[in-house]
Parts: structure tokens; sequence; C-alpha cells
């Protein structure tokens, strides 16, 4: 396929000076654990940072199309695929009974099964399962949000009704489990249970809910409780998040009413800064770059924060309608001080100066193609010099993305979209890329892609 280069400008302002301390800090962040990344053991990967370190892998996609190694059949969900040790792991949803409301904002009522299935990731062959039943009452019924979290010998998932479970990664034996709906005595978020499980040390740190439970750390290996902390009247759906700030470690929590800064080891409050999106919806997990730290939610609420080593924090910037850039269903991705970002208000994909939101650029092309769409969605992931971002059409797309603008490389349909969303049918599971493969789901199949060179 051609390259195509598409940049449609949007009030360029003249390129600023970069804070040298910030960009020094998240290059060193990248080079993690760089090219031991063959496993995709958690949502947005290893270390959570939307990065792919493996080499081996196509610059471009072949004429032909990319070689599909498998596909299997599962059912509904949201869930993203795990990939860790030759295992996929992956959540669905069995609907029984009940029908599905068309409102965004209606619980539904429905009978059915939540499963746990875990695969070969060689030929996609089931090795186990587990299921439970799972009565929803939640809007958007279409199946488990929560990627499954591998760690060793033990996966960690989260059902959209609050059932968190720990199994052996080996047989499926289930180590512990909790409804933490009834535990904590709270109710499920409109939406369900969304915060991707995540393992810190000895803690599995959760978002829960209740009060003085927005987010709640357990012992991962028997499951009692450590500590639990915040209040809010909605625990929201932002996945807890690790940060670290000259060499100190905080755990990042963002609810309904303001995004806060913890202890990760207690749970104690370091910092709050009131940061309230539409509807409760504190979905897209705040970006770290170097002293910096953005957050942004539907529908115009995004800000940058300054963090300092006290610890602390404190606005640098709040977007306003014609700055920044409102993520929602997908997480930003940040370099050379810029963010790349899917907009939920129009579906573009912006690109915005970081130290003052202005906007450099904005395409429909890896979204919607050329037409305004609210909650358009891509899933970012950075590939050493180039960028795979898979869009809600089910196309993977591989592209460049600068400063100048966006340039399309390749682009494969992988699978067809089969959720339902604003009147049009749509894949909201983010992938996983592992084993020089990509890894994505529907409410149908599930299906590996080679992305090697060979």
């Amino acid at each position: 396929m051609a390259t195509l280069r598409i940049t449609e400008k949007c009030c360029v302002p003249r390129k600023p000076s970069l804070l040298q301390a910030a960009s020094l800090v998240a290059g060193c962040l990248l080079c993690v654990n760089a090219g031991l990344a063959d496993d995709w053991p958690q949502w947005l990967g290893p270390n959570r940072d939307s990065v792919w370190r493996e080499n081996g892998i196509v610059k471009k996609f072949p004429d032909q199309g990319l070689p599909i190694r498998w596909r299997t059949e599962v059912r509904d969900g949201y869930s993203g695929p795990a990939v860790a040790d030759g295992r996929v792991f992956v959540l669905d949803y069995v609907h029984t009974t009940g029908k599905a409301s068309d409102s965004p904002i209606v619980r539904s009522e429905l009978e059915g099964t939540e499963r746990v299935l875990c695969l070969n990731a060689e030929d996609g062959s089931l090795l186990w399962k587990h299921e439970y039943e799972c009565p929803y009452r939640i809007a958007y019924p279409g199946g488990p949000r929560a990627t499954p979290t591998v760690d060793g010998k033990r996966v960690y998932t989260l059902g959209a009704e609050g059932d968190l479970l720990c199994f052996h990664v080996a047989d499926g034996k289930v180590i512990w489990s909790k409804q933490l709906r009834k535990e904590y005595q709270t109710k499920s978020p409109l939406w369900g249970f969304c915060g991707h499980p995540l393992v810190d040390g000895r803690k599995l740190i959760c978002l829960v809910g209740g009060v003085g439970s927005v987010v709640v750390a357990f012992d991962k290996t028997s499951g009692k409780e450590l500590w639990r902390s915040l209040s809010a009247e909605d625990p929201g759906y932002c996945p807890p998040t690790l940060i670290t700030v000259e060499g100190r470690r905080q755990l990042v929590i963002w609810h309904p009413e303001a995004i806060n800064g913890l202890d990760p080891e207690t749970g104690a409050l370091y910092w709050s800064v009131p940061l309230k999106p539409d509807y409760g919806m504190s979905i897209t997990a705040p970006r770290q770059y170097g002293s910096f730290l953005f957050a942004s939610g539907h529908v115009t609420v995004g800000a940058l924060l300054k963090l300092a080593p006290e610890p602390a924090a404190e606005i640098v910037w709040r977007g306003t309608g014609n700055t920044a850039v409102y993520c929602c269903n997908s997480v930003p991705y940040i370099e050379d001080g810029i963010i790349y970002g899917v907009c939920a208000t129009g579906g573009q994909l912006r690109a915005v100066e970081l130290t003052t939101g202005d906007r450099l650029w904005e395409t429909f092309a890896p979204t919607t193609g050329r037409r305004r769409t609210s909650h358009a969605t891509a899933f970012l992931v950075k590939h050493k010099d180039r960028c795979f971002l898979f869009n809600e059409q089910g196309d993977l797309i591989l592209a460049r993305l600068s400063r100048e603008g966006y340039e399309e490389i390749s682009r494969f349909h992988v699978l067809e979209p089969t959720s339902t969303s604003g009147g049009r049918n749509v894949v909201w599971s983010h992938p996983a890329f592992a084993n020089q493969c990509v890894y994505a789901r529907n409410d149908n199949e599930l299906v590996c892609v080679s992305l090697a060179t060979d």
C-alpha cells in the first residue's frame, strides 16, 4: 500500500523549547526492559506504557495482506487479551436471557455466564475454562471490560459486575475470589467494573467503590485486604496507575470528582486536584511525561499537572474547547513533548503540544475516514519509530506520528466490528502484541495475526 501522509493543521504554534529533563526521563522510561517484551501480560503491555519492544517486526505490511495464524471462537466482551508464557487469557460473556437496551445510560437486565478462557498462543486451542453465573444490571452490557493481569504463576480477572478472581495459570484452579459489590456494599458503576487490576509487589490494586474504598489493595496471594482509600459518589472507570517522581513512587487514582496521588504502600493521600468529567466518565489512564501528568476525559475536561517530589501536584493548564485532546475509550501516547490521542468529542486523532495544550494537527484518517463521529476510537501502541493503531472498524494501521503530521504506511482489516454504539458497529477491545503477532477480539472470535518479518 502506498504511503499516505495527512496533516490537517489547526492553530499550529511555533515550536517551543522542550524541557530537557522531561525528555530525558521519558526516554529512560522507554528503555526499561527494552528487547524483553515478547509477552503482553496485562493491559497496555508489560509496563502499561503502550510500547511494544519486540524485534523482527514488519516495517510495512505485505501487498497480499498479513498472514492469519489462527482464529478461535469467543463470545461477547470488551476485555482485551493478555498473552504470557505461550498462553492467551481473555474474558467473555454468554448471554442467555434478557434484552439489552439501546440507550447507553439505561441499565439492562440480562442473565448469562461470564467466562475466563485460557488458550494456546500457538494455535488458539482451549487449555482451560472457568465460568460462573453473572446477571448483568449495567448499561452497554456487552460483556466483561477489564483485561486479565498475569503475574507469574497467577492470573487475575475482574468481571463487569465485580467478580474478582485469582487463578493458577497452569490449570485454572481458583486460588481466591471476591464479589466486590457485596464485600464493599457498593453497586456496579453504570458501565460496569472497568479498572484493569494492577499488580505492584505483593499487592493487587483494584478500583472498587463504596465508602472509603474507591481503591483497595489486596494481598495478591491470599486476597486479604491490605488497605483501602478514598471516598467518592462513584468510583469511575479509570484504572490504577503507578508513576515515579524523582525516585518516589505514587499511585494515581482518578475518580469522577478528583485526580489523586496516593502512597502505594499504605493508600495515604499525598495530593488531590479537582477534575470532574461529564457523566462521571473518568476513564482514560493519566499519562506521565517526566514531571508532568496529563489527564483527559469526556466531554472537554483535560488538564496538565506539574508533579513535585514532596509529593504534590498543581495545574499547569486546563483544556478548553479549542485546545488539548479529550480521550475517552483509548489512552493517549506522549513522545518528544507531544500528546497523540483520539478525541472522544469528534473522533479525530490529534497531536497536542504538551506544555501549552495547543493543537498541532488532527485527522480522521485512522478512525472514521473523513467524518466526525462521537467516541470514534483507535488504540495506539508505539513500536520503535512507528505506531500501530487498531481502530473501531477492526483495521490494524501502521503509521508514523510526528510534529509534522500523520503518515500512514499500511492498513489491514483484522476482524469485523460486532458491538453497537451510536447506531454503528464497533470494536472497542484493546489488542495484545506478543510473539511477533497481534491478538485481537470481537464478540465472535479472537484472531492471531503474524507481524513477523519472516
